[in-house]
């Protein structure tokens, strides 16, 4: 039996790289004023509210610096409400992201971090493992620091702490940054290894510290070797 590769043609253009942005993923709910007034006190933007006569309604938010979106209504799909799970909200700082939920008023978790691997446990499952250590990682590395809520149906999200990528996970050859606060915490992480550096080199002022912040910020980024 030949193989999928041998029986799929290869050419320029079929081997040319097709663009596939993930941009919406459907949650199911209940009731749908309900929802919307949870997301909406999330400070998600709320980006469409479209209903074809009493049958059915669909309402789309943001969450800030995602282009990726969440959508739910009336008739839009056949899941049971509530049974979404490990939903992951990627961010920078996750004391500042659960802050932020607390001061909208929204019940969330402590910071947690994962057992090292374990599987097995009580708690809610997660990417990581199913048992929940308080408190953030111990050595604040990036992918294991968490916090979690749901919404009224029992949908469940995660704050996920990520400052460095996996190598090869994002292209080294580019810098972007999804909103004006994640450059500022980027900002605040090179300031203090650039602290570091300079204590290193007797304490001078480094006239080229743009390019060393540059550098470290693009590197922190795709998960490349940190300038020392």
């Amino acid at each position: 039996m030949a193989s999928l590769k041998n029986e799929i043609p290869s050419n320029d253009a079929r081997d040319a790289r097709v663009d596939m942005k993930l941009e919406i993923v459907v949650i199911p709910v209940s009731d749908v004023d309900r929802a919307k007034k949870f997301y909406g006190r999330l400070g998600w933007r709320l980006d469409a509210d479209f209903a074809a006569g009493d049958d059915f309604r669909v309402i789309q938010f943001t969450p800030p610096g995602s282009e990726c979106s969440v959508i739910f209504g009336k008739n839009v799909t056949a899941a049971a409400p509530g049974s979404a799970q490990g939903l992951y909200l990627i961010v920078s700082d996750i004391e500042a992201a659960r802050d932020e939920l607390l001061g909208r008023g929204v019940e969330i978790s402590e910071v947690f971090h994962d057992a090292g691997g374990v599987y097995a446990g009580t708690d809610e499952p997660y990417l990581f493992g199913r048992l929940r250590i308080n408190g953030p990682d111990a050595e604040h590395r990036s992918y294991r620091s968490f916090a979690s809520f749901s919404d009224p149906d029992g949908n469940g999200w995660l704050f996920q702490e990520i400052t460095t990528r996996l190598p090869g996970r994002i292209d080294s050859a580019t810098t972007t940054f999804a909103s004006a606060n994640d450059l500022a915490s980027a900002l605040r992480r090179a300031e203090a290894a650039h602290g570091e550096h300079e204590k290193r080199t007797g304490g001078q002022r480094d006239a080229n510290w743009p390019e060393w912040y540059a550098a470290y910020m693009a590197a922190e980024q795709s998960g490349a070797e940190l300038p020392q």
